[in-house]
């Protein structure tokens, strides 16, 4: 039979011109596509369809009982003429009911609505404020405390420089000062009162510095606990979604999700806790001393000097979002491209197209370059406008205190507290760009976080839910008029109709896609059926506990999936309770703790790890 090796290049080319590929080649002649990374393509078929020959000729229908079955042909059936993959396909369950497709939303949020500000603000105070845990809400109130006592010792040093620097000035010019500037006795200088002002100074600058990591000490067990409790609640709720959800999202993304969204919490409160909020409570602090000592211009100079600040930080800010987003996505897009790459090395090799790959990397590349160049240009424009901004409200500050001091309503001291007040409040406002881009960020990530806490299981048990009551003389299963299909899917079951009686052994066969596994599946109530009803002796599984339904049933996976941990609590896991003893002796019955023994320690297996399925 006459076939085609087609390189991912002549591919791509094929699907964009479909029409002029299936003129070219006769419905007799077949492709050996090599297109495993394919966007439409489960990960089941992926592993499974790799090198595998397919005909042009397109199937009667995507839902072939080969599960793997002319992912080509599937295209072309459905008649692109974009060049791209049609919607249909993308949004599917691939060719076999209940597979894991690629293209599907990555984290599965389905037709959930998105929580809103107020939402998200009340769920972080249910974390930050717990009813049943005084001991946080106790942390809470002395993070509180210490913030506002730092604040005020912040706003506490100028003034003791203030007060300090008039004693000296006044000293200076009195035979007295003489003694006290020369430092001629240290009893006479330890004696003075601007000794005495500027000892306390340096104490204040401590104190105030221990305040703020004494408050981060005793913050950080509250946003490590919200973390904690967090996780371990969207832990809690994933197990409790039904298998139609965990089929249809990515683990990888999820996992980014569930950490990404913990930490945007922990940032959200910092940033709350430890910038905008006491920044605020600064910045009314110092304007009303600037109001009380020079009068109102000095405040209403300030808070416009700050106004101006903040809304040019948010708006070249929000401005240049856009160069970093696109650097991240070039950034991701490379590295795709290089690991794509070089997990597809032999493919690569057997078409000889490194400098195809090559000039595919180097575009993105490109792009990461100019976005990047793009991002630094951007921050130099912000950082310079700061500056500016605030050297110029600086100026004219400093310029009107000197006029009240000409006009003997102000003094040297008076002078150099404006100065000092204005340069503290300065350094917190220097984070307000990155903190305002970091805190949008991190609202995103939390809603994607707190909008998948909102998925419903479609699996439910009733209220008031009973045990099921069952040995082994009673338990027959029946299966009545049962109708099942997959969301998107084709029908697997239709009025299914059998029964198992108690202690027999039944064997059910069929093709790929029949629905053997379905059946389990569905008496585990890990699906519902559309209609019908399964019972367990006599006992509708609806009605049931859920943990006493799945307690009473055994499955023996064709697939052996380990944990990543060690072998003995991989044979533990079927019975935790079951002593230490019971596990040995199991492994002895399978034969399997003399070949355990020889294995390295310390030595764990997860996942699909390679053990021969008899090991287990």
């Amino acid at each position: 039979m006459a076939a085609a090796l087609l390189s991912n290049r002549r591919f791509d080319k094929i699907i964009r011109n479909h029409a002029k590929f299936t003129k070219s080649y006769s419905s007799n002649k077949s492709v050996i596509l090599n297109k495993p990374q394919l966007n439409i393509i489960c990960k089941q078929c992926a592993a499974a369809s790799y090198f595998r020959l397919y005909t042009t000729q397109a199937p009667s229908n995507a839902g072939a009982s080969d599960p793997a079955k002319n992912v080509l042909a599937a295209v072309l059936a459905n008649k692109p003429k974009t060049g791209k993959i049609p919607v249909g396909i993308q949004k599917r369950d691939c060719f076999h009911p209940g597979a894991s497709v690629l293209s599907r939303e990555d984290i599965n949020l389905g037709d959930a609505k998105p929580v809103t500000g107020t939402d998200m603000v009340r769920g972080m105070l249910e974390y930050v404020w717990p009813k049943d845990n005084e001991m946080i809400r106790n942390r809470v109130m002395l993070s509180l405390s210490l913030l506002f006592g730092a604040k005020v010792m912040n706003v506490t040093v100028p003034f003791l420089f203030k007060y300090a620097v008039d004693e000296v000035n006044q000293a200076a010019t009195t035979p007295a000062g003489d003694a006290l500037l020369g430092m001629a006795t240290v009893p006479q200088a330890l004696g003075t009162t601007a000794f005495s002002l500027l000892l306390g100074y340096g104490i204040a600058r401590a104190t105030a510095a221990g305040f703020n990591e004494l408050r981060n000490a005793v913050f950080a067990k509250v946003a490590q606990h919200s973390i904690r409790r967090l996780a371990c609640n969207v832990f809690t709720h994933l197990h409790n979604l039904d298998l139609s959800f965990h089929l249809g999202r990515q683990t990888g993304a999820l996992s980014k999700t569930i950490d990404r969204g913990s930490r945007a919490i922990n940032f959200v409160l910092s940033a709350m806790v430890f910038n905008i909020v006491p920044t605020m409570f600064e910045l009314t602090l110092v304007s009303s001393i600037l109001g009380l000592k020079g009068g109102f211009a000095f405040a209403g100079l300030a808070f416009s000097c700050v106004g101006v600040y903040a809304a040019f930080t948010l708006a070249i800010t929000q401005w240049r979002t856009k160069f970093r987003v696109y650097m991240n996505k070039a950034e991701n897009e490379a590295g795709n491209k290089a690991i794509d790459s070089l997990i597809n090395y032999e493919t690569v090799k057997y078409f000889n197209n490194e400098k195809y790959e090559l000039e595919k990397y180097d575009v993105s590349l490109k792009k990461y370059e100019d976005a990047s160049l793009k991002t630094a240009s951007s921050l130099a424009v912000l950082n310079f406008g700061q500056h500016a901004i605030f050297s110029g409200g600086l100026s004219l500050i400093m310029i009107m205190a000197a006029n009240e001091i000409a006009k003997g309503n102000m003094t040297v001291g008076d002078l150099v507290m404006v100065n000092g007040l204005l340069f503290q409040l300065s350094i917190p406002l220097g984070f307000l760009g990155s903190v305002y881009r970091e805190v949008r960020q991190a609202l995103i990530d939390m809603q994607t976080m707190f909008t998948l806490m909102t998925v419903q299981s479609r699996i439910k048990e009733i209220d008031k839910a009973l045990p099921l009551i069952v040995d082994a003389k009673t338990a027959t299963i029946d299966f009545k008029d049962v109708s099942f299909k997959y969301v998107n899917g084709k029908p697997i079951f239709n009025n299914l109709t059998f029964s198992i009686p108690a202690g027999k052994k039944i064997g059910i066969v069929g093709g790929s896609g029949s629905g053997k596994s379905t059946m389990v599946r569905l008496l585990f109530r890990f699906f519902e059926p559309q209609s019908g009803t399964i019972t367990i002796a006599g006992q509708n599984i609806r009605d049931l506990d859920l943990a006493s339904l799945r307690r009473a049933i055994a499955v023996v996976p064709q697939d052996c999936v380990l944990f990543h941990d060690t072998i003995f609590h991989n044979l533990h896991y079927g019975d935790l309770a079951k002593p230490e003893e019971e596990v040995y002796r199991a492994s002895r019955m399978a034969e399997l703790h003399d070949s355990v023994q020889t294995w390295p320690k310390s030595n764990p297996r997860g996942n699909r790890s390679g053990y021969p399925p008899k090991t287990l």
